[in-house]
């Protein structure tokens, strides 16, 4: 699958990390994980960190799908409001998916601080009513999120303009969200795996699966097999092609990063990522040196070559709209790229088993704005259902709640 179009500036700035092989004989594990990107990496680390014997194959090279295409925004805030999550699921339920994504963001600030070099770094987030008919939904929104104690303020049009120069009737600031550099995250979690006894493998392309109830046996387009107790699917957008029935709509996502941005041009966008409440959003973010990127424009393209052909247009839409926000920044794309994301019904991700496969094989579907702080939550939660314990989010981001 083709996960992406353009110069994703990741993997433009790191190159191939690393070097791993592909699988060239039969492997024995306790798990393995199909997929190496950001998704895969975090599980197989926390998998690893506990006793775990894991195999990580990828299709391609390591961090070559859809992570080198983020834009890595570390949210607790998701595509659904708390609001609507609450109409949906319950007040309780919405929270404790609010919350657990809070915590996720610092759990990867503990991660990025044990393999270091990874551009973390923690910003603030306004979130900004675009239209006037916005504006009671943001301070409905604000009013939840606050009695439940999370970090916010309301900023009202004279605040919002006076901090940031945007001419909007409220906003939403919360003080925490973070940055991170997607593709060399998932190359150091790998690399430090593989060091410590791993086995990592890219290049290499699962042919098959077959699930039983005493375990899983993968083979390989060359004839490799890997025999494991569970199996992982973090391939991304790509994994639902092994269910029968998709659980989520494949769409595009267009952006670009500039060149270095002197630090008193850049203002509050140096320490604050923003996001607008139109749908699809214009958001954008600084990188560690500087550099702005911004995203958006999304649309329901899911054909590689029509994607590849709106690149350029889609990055001239986007810095015309940034630029009309903030005309005294320079905004000249550097980069620009365009890359494959899914969302759900309810803007939540899946992880779990699928009663098509059986207990053993387990999804990990990151699916929605924030996949990367999914991704962290999922790989307690994989590990939690591994070794039979209970989980808090288990019934929340497993596939049954399409029944409720």
């Amino acid at each position: 699958m083709d996960l992406k179009s353009g110069y994703p500036y990741w993997a433009v700035k790191n190159g191939l990390m690393h070097s791993f092989p592909p699988l060239q004989e039969d492997v024995r594990c306790d798990v393995a994980i199909i997929g190496g990107g950001i998704t895969g990496a975090l599980i197989a680390d926390e998998l690893a960190g506990h006793g775990h014997d894991v195999a990580v194959v990828e299709q391609r090279d390591v961090g070559w799908g859809s992570s080198s295409a983020s834009t890595a925004l570390l949210q607790y805030e998701i595509d659904t409001h708390m609001i609507d999550l609450a109409k949906r699921y319950g007040e309780r339920d919405a929270v404790l998916a609010y919350r657990q994504c809070a915590e996720a963001i610092s759990m990867l600030q503990d991660k990025a601080r044990d393999i270091r070099d990874v551009d973390f770094g923690w910003m603030e987030s306004l979130y900004y009513a675009s239209k006037r008919r916005h504006a009671s939904v943001l301070r409905e929104e604000f009013e939840l999120r606050l009695r439940h104690g999370f970090e916010v303020e309301l900023l009202e049009n004279e605040d919002v303009n006076a901090r940031y120069g945007i001419d909007a009737p409220v906003a939403i600031l919360s003080h925490q969200a973070a940055r991170i550099d997607p593709y060399r995250m998932a190359y150091r979690l790998l690399a430090r795996l593989q060091k410590r006894g791993g086995a990592v493998f890219d290049r290499t392309r699962i042919q098959s699966i077959q699930s039983t109830s005493r375990g899983i046996t993968l083979q390989t387009t060359e004839g490799q097999v890997i025999r494991a107790d569970h199996l992982v699917l973090a391939a991304g957008y790509a994994s639902q092609q092994w269910l029968e029935k998709k659980v989520a709509q494949n769409r595009s996502s267009y952006a670009f990063i500039t060149d270095p941005i002197e630090a008193d041009t850049l203002g509050q966008l140096k320490d604050t990522m923003v996001w607008e409440s139109a749908r699809p959003y214009l958001y954008m973010r600084s990188t560690g040196d500087g550099r702005l990127l911004v995203g958006g424009e999304d649309d329901s393209i899911d054909i590689p070559a029509r994607r590849d052909a709106r690149v350029d247009k889609k990055a001239r839409t986007l810095e015309k709209k940034v630029g009309k926000l903030f005309p005294e920044v320079p905004f000249k794309p550097a980069f620009a790229w365009a890359g494959t994301f899914a969302e759900t019904r309810d803007g939540l991700p899946f992880f779990g088993p699928h009663a098509q496969h059986g207990p053993r094989v387990h999804f990990a579907m990151a699916y929605g704005g924030n996949g990367i702080t999914y991704s962290m939550l999922g790989a307690g939660l994989l590990r939690a259902l591994i070794e039979k314990r209970k989980h808090p989010l288990a019934r929340l981001f497993a596939f049954g709640r399409l029944d409720r």
